[in-house]
Order: C-alpha cells, then sequence, then structure tokens
C-alpha cells in the first residue's frame, strides 16, 4: 500500500506573517502606530500653546523682537561656551546649533531694522 503523504498548507513565501498570532501581533502595532502617529489626527487637532508662560499681549512688535533678539543673543553664547567643553562629533553639533540660533538673531535683527524704518518713516 502505498500512501501520499499530507500536502503541506500552501503559504505565500513572501509573506511577513508565520502564524496567525504574528498577524495579530502587526494588526494591533499598526493600530497602535495609527492612533499615535495618524496625520490626519495630528492635523485635525489645532496646536493651543500653554498659557502657563504668556507674553504681555499689549507689547508692541518692537519690544518682542527685542527681547527675541537679545534672548537669541544669550542662546549663542551659552551654545558657544558649551561648545567648548566639547570635542568631536558631540561639538560639531552644537556648534551648528549655534549657528541656526544665530542665523535666527540675524532675522530678528533684520525685521527689528524693518519695524525702525517704518516707525520713523
Amino acid at each position: 500500500m502505498s500512501t501520499t503523504p499530507p500536502k503541506a498548507p500552501v503559504t505565500d513565501p513572501a509573506s511577513p506573517y508565520e502564524s496567525f498570532d504574528s498577524r495579530k501581533l502587526h494588526d494591533a502595532a499598526e493600530r497602535a502606530l495609527d492612533h499615535y502617529l495618524a496625520p490626519e489626527k495630528i492635523m485635525a487637532t489645532p496646536y493651543s500653546p500653554s498659557t502657563l508662560f504668556m507674553v504681555n499681549p499689549q507689547s508692541d512688535t518692537e519690544t518682542l523682537l527685542v527681547n527675541a533678539c537679545e534672548s537669541l543673543a544669550s542662546a549663542t553664547v551659552m551654545l558657544g561656551d558649551f561648545a567648548g567643553m566639547l570635542e568631536g562629533p558631540n561639538r560639531n553639533t552644537l556648534l551648528g546649533i549655534a549657528q541656526v540660533v544665530m542665523l535666527g538673531e540675524l532675522a530678528v535683527n533684520k525685521a527689528l531694522d524693518n519695524v525702525e524704518l517704518k516707525a520713523s518713516a
């Protein structure tokens, strides 16, 4: 008597799922990622800044720009001082951040110049 061996179940060789449980795990992971990273939910939620630290709503533009410029200048100095204590890639990274802050300071300075020009005109 010859018996034929049972046929192996047909599976897709490219399937990442070895079993039903791995499929359930994948589905659960997808739901979790969608919950935390779904762009439509992120974009649908308007940003509302914390009111713990508020800028005086009666501050004029020039005052705000002067304060921003001084804050950025201070940050540049602090980053430069801290970068002086580091070596290698960490120092380079910090100097890159300092440069970005410095560029922000230059932009705020130019905006301040524009505000002063309009005020004097």
